[in-house]
Order: structure tokens, then C-alpha cells, then sequence
């Protein structure tokens, strides 16, 4: 698996769900808890995973997962 990494805003929710379809896992560099800090979107096929500092959240739907994407700001507007 080959691995993306962007900054908070550089590729669309569209680009960023396209590349984990694709096999890609992508880590998005995103200032929080005062700092700069990785967080890591996977795609397993079945299941979409977003493993920040502090948690791992697991999305059903393609739908899901883009509405986690652009509320905790990780792309930028379509």
C-alpha cells in the first residue's frame, strides 16, 4: 500500500476519498491539540478508518467518511 501524504487543504474530500479507492492510504498533516500532528485515512475495501493522535474512528459508507473529512477539515471545498 502505497502512502499519500498532504497538507489540511491541499486535495478536495473527492481526491482524498478517490486515492484511499484506489488502495492508497493517505496522512494528512493538521494542526491540533497545539501542534502539527499525522492523521491517517485508510480504505480496507469494506470499511473506511481515520486514526488520529487521539482515537481511531471507523466509517460504513463512502458518505461517512467524506462527511468526517470535511468536517474536521482535512480537505479543502470541491
Amino acid at each position: 500500500m502505497s502512502t499519500l501524504t498532504v497538507e489540511a487543504g491541499e486535495l478536495t474530500a473527492s481526491e482524498i476519498l478517490d486515492a484511499l479507492e484506489s488502495g492508497q492510504r493517505v496522512v494528512v498533516r493538521v494542526e491540533m491539540l497545539g501542534g502539527v500532528h499525522e492523521v491517517t485515512l485508510r480504505h480496507d475495501g469494506t470499511i473506511y478508518y481515520c486514526d488520529t493522535p487521539t482515537t481511531l474512528h471507523k466509517h460504513q459508507s463512502v458518505d461517512e467518511m467524506r462527511t468526517c473529512i470535511e468536517k474536521m477539515g482535512y480537505s479543502r471545498d470541491e
